[in-house]
C-alpha cells in the first residue's frame, strides 16, 4: 500500500544575502515515517526544516520561493498563505533543536509554556496535557515527583527530552528535530531513537542528522544534501 503524502515541497528556492543554499528542490514525504537529512554542513539541511515551519522569516536579508504545502487537520494547506497564521503552523509542525533549551522555570512550568501561550488556563486539562506529553517522551516516570523542580537540573538527554516533550504539548502532526542527539552520550541517544520510532504512529518526522548508523536505524527515508540542493534520496 501506497503511503499517504503528508508534505508536499515544489520548485523551493532559498538565499541567504547573495548566497544561493537550495536551488529547485522538489519533495514529497510520506505520513507516519521517519525521513533522514544527511550531507555536510553547511549543504542546507536545516535551512530545509526552517521553510517548513517559516522559522526562517526571523532572518534578515533571506529570500524563499517555492510551494510547500503540509496536510493539516486532513486537508493540504499552503503554509505561507495569508490565511494560515504563522503561529498556528507552528502549533501544528513542531521543531526541537541540536542544543537542549529548556526554559530557566520548573519541569511543569517548561512543558505547560506552549498551552500558556496558546491561551489554555483550565488547570485540570492543563495537568493532563502534561502528563501526556511526558509520557509521550518517556520522561513521566523519572519526573513525575519533581515537576516543580528547574528543568535545567536534569541531565542533558532528560531535558533533550523535555524539549520534545514542549513540542509534543500542542499534539502536532509534524515534527522537526534538527541533530537532536549531537550533543548527547550514547545511552541517552538510544533512548531519543527509540522515542522517535514510538512517535512515528502519531507523527511525521524530519531529522537532520550527521550519524550514519542513526541513519540506518531509525530512518524509512534517506534525503542527502549536496551544493544547492539535493544529491540523492533513497
Amino acid at each position: 500500500m501506497t503511503p499517504d503524502i503528508k508534505i508536499r515541497v515544489a520548485d523551493l528556492n532559498f538565499a541567504y544575502r547573495d548566497r544561493t543554499i537550495l536551488r529547485d528542490v522538489s519533495l514529497e514525504f510520506a505520513e507516519n515515517t521517519i525521513t533522514a537529512l544527511t550531507g555536510s554542513s553547511g549543504a542546507g539541511k536545516s535551512t530545509f526544516l526552517m521553510t517548513l515551519n517559516r522559522l526562517w522569516e526571523n532572518i534578515s536579508d533571506a529570500k524563499m520561493q517555492g510551494t510547500v504545502e503540509i496536510k493539516l487537520q486532513d486537508r493540504f494547506r499552503d503554509i505561507y498563505a495569508a490565511d494560515l497564521a504563522v503561529t498556528e503552523l507552528r502549533k501544528m509542525v513542531a521543531m526541537v533543536f541540536q542544543v537542549p533549551n529548556p526554559l530557566p522555570m520548573s519541569i511543569r512550568k517548561n512543558i505547560a509554556f506552549p498551552l500558556k501561550l496558546s491561551g489554555e488556563r483550565n488547570r485540570e486539562s492543563v495537568d493532563q496535557k502534561i502528563e501526556q506529553a511526558l509520557k509521550m517522551a518517556n520522561l513521566w516516570d523519572e519526573v513525575k515527583d519533581r515537576l516543580n523542580e528547574d528543568a535545567r537540573n536534569l541531565s542533558g538527554g532528560q531535558q533533550q527530552r523535555l524539549c520534545i516533550a514542549r513540542a509534543l504539548v500542542l499534539e502536532p502532526e509534524v515534527l522537526l528535530l534538527d541533530e537532536p542527539t549531537s550533543s548527547l552520550d550514547q545511552a541517552s541517544t538510544a533512548v531519543i531513537e527509540e522515542l522517535l520510532l514510538k512517535l512515528k504512529d502519531r507523527l511525521t518526522i524530519l531529522i537532520v542528522s550527521h550519524h550514519p548508523e542513526q541513519v540506518d536505524r531509525i530512518a524509512d527515508k534517506i534525503i542527502q544534501f549536496g551544493d544547492s540542493g539535493i544529491v540523492s534520496t533513497g
